[in-house]
């Protein structure tokens, strides 16, 4: 591993947002939580530029994004699927996406799409780092098992925290302190 990189970077990373539909999100367990994880992750790599992607699992059964994500990515970067992995459909395929060797993966089912995309960067040799909070499923035991397939796989299994210290990398600067503001110090958000 001595040619990947052990801390994620902001110059090196796109965050992917994967199947967090309105048909789909009302039956994950704590669902609340996963959104939250979701959207603070969104903001503040909307405000440090780096690339933000997400997938719709087959939406005309599913639904599009839930209403409070979908207005915080651009339309072009939110590609449709019907297979699980969102490597084999290609989401992944912008020219800023794929020059990136870092995935932060989000989203739902852990156990499915979450899984089999994550699965499958690793086979493309990207570095993957899986947002525990920010990933749910039907199942917690499911949402459990996926987390440790992944991590033995060589997947990172990370906090949402520990993505955005790492993009940072240092305090005192303006953007340190403006997301610190807005978004570190709010206890439990």
């Amino acid at each position: 591993m001595n040619d990947k990189r052990l801390l994620i970077s902001a110059d090196h990373s796109v965050l992917l947002v994967i199947d967090v539909q309105q048909r789909l999100a009302p039956v994950i367990h704590d669902i609340e939580s996963v959104l939250r994880d979701n959207i603070w992750l969104i903001h503040v790599a909307s405000r440090l530029g780096v690339p933000v992607y997400a997938t719709e699992q087959y939406p005309s059964g599913l639904g599009h994004l839930v209403p409070q994500l979908g207005p915080l990515l651009a339309r072009e970067n939110v590609v449709s699927k019907i297979r699980f992995s969102a490597v084999t459909d290609g989401c992944l395929n912008d020219e800023k996406a794929l020059e990136r060797e870092q995935v932060i993966v989000t989203g739902v089912e852990a156990h499915v799409c979450v899984l089999q995309t994550a699965l499958e960067l690793l086979e493309q040799d990207k570095q993957v780092f899986v947002v525990a909070g920010a990933v749910g499923s039907r199942r917690e035991t499911d949402r459990e098992l996926a987390l440790a397939r992944l991590r033995h796989a060589g997947c990172q299994v990370v906090s949402r925290e520990m993505v955005a210290f790492e993009w940072m990398r240092e305090a005192g600067t303006e953007l340190f302190r403006e997301i610190s503001r807005e978004f570190l110090r709010q206890a439990g958000s």
